[in-house]
């Protein structure tokens, strides 16, 4: 049994993770770099996504062992499809995927492409790229999905997700919308468990904890203002929070524990599984987010056919 103020090298003791491929997004700083770091120590071949190749190409190259740079910039759609075929055109399957980048609480409203930004870059870009390379996840003998979510999925919108206000044009709340954001990664984590599990792949979802991580660099605010202080980090890593090894612990965990080897669909903190809020284990929500989520993406979907669609069209 792990604690919270456990490290991922710590989760991760003992644990050889030589001849497994592990796709990692957002590692040029914080839990994902850490994580990186890490994984790639204990055997695993790390495929390393940042925002540009540049970014991914110096993370990558700065820590021991094999390492992959892609680019894949998750608010640009184009990218993560891109990003997608380049995984997909790898000999290897993939064993975990752990999507940990993400943006939070902008204070500002952004739309693009429709969407309000934390929506888009945290939910759609993810989602994206889960689902474009399932196929990859499904060759390994054991997939994993790990999504990061937040503890932040209980201060969502009214009714969890607003359909309607996904461009935030009916008002706007940044902490309500990266909650929604948040929200949305749990249930997508539980959405491609229901699907996937019986290609055995398992997807479970978790919270890092309050860790002082570039995540915050666009916080305004009481909050924005005393991470700026000379003794936020102290505070942060002692009292409030964590240090970036404590915070990379559970999504290392999760990843490669043998104990959850079969486990899915679930919700993780401090190394445990935790409950969730109301909306966290809302099914039919999952359901809907999962339909508007692909009718959404269906221009980047257009031409890709899984081979579990091919298994079906056989069948009938």
């Amino acid at each position: 049994m792990f604690s919270r103020r456990d490290t991922a090298e710590k989760v991760t003791e003992g644990i050889d993770l030589t001849g497994k491929t592990i796709a990692i997004t957002g590692v040029n700083s914080g839990l994902g770099y850490e994580s990186m770091r890490v994984l790639a120590a204990r055997g695993a071949h790390v495929i390393g996504l940042a925002r540009s190749l540049e970014k991914a190409q110096k993370a990558c190259s700065s820590v021991e062992g094999e390492t992959t740079p892609f680019a894949c910039e998750l608010s640009d759609l184009n990218s993560v499809k891109e990003c997608a075929n380049q995984i997909n055109e790898l000999k290897s399957p993939i064993d975990v995927l752990i999507c940990n980048a993400g943006i939070m609480a902008l204070p500002d409203l952004t739309v693009k492409d429709g969407l309000e930004m934390q929506f888009l870059t945290n939910h759609m870009g993810h989602f994206l790229l889960v689902y474009l390379i399932q196929e990859k996840l499904k060759q390994a003998s054991e997939g994993r999905i790990v999504m990061l979510s937040s503890a932040a999925h209980q201060l969502t919108v009214k009714g969890g997700i607003n359909f309607n206000n996904l461009d935030g044009s009916k008002g706007y709340s940044s902490w309500k919308f990266y909650g929604q954001s948040k929200l949305a990664n749990l249930l997508t984590a539980k959405a491609f468990d229901q699907r996937l599990q019986s290609f055995g792949v398992r997807a479970n979802a978790i919270h890092p904890g309050v860790i002082n991580t570039n995540l915050s660099r666009n916080l305004d605010g009481v909050f924005g203002s005393l991470l700026k202080l000379p003794f936020a980090d102290y505070l942060m890593n002692n009292v409030f929070g964590k240090t970036i090894p404590q915070g990379s612990s559970t999504q290392c965990y999760v990843a490669t524990n043998p104990e959850l080897s079969n486990v899915g669909g679930k919700y993780f903190a401090d190394n445990n599984e935790e409950k969730t809020s109301y909306y966290g284990g809302h099914l039919p929500l999952a359901d809907k987010l999962w339909d508007f989520s692909l009718q959404y993406l269906q221009p980047y979907l257009a031409d890709v056919t899984l081979e579990s669609e091919e298994t079906e069209q056989e069948a009938t």
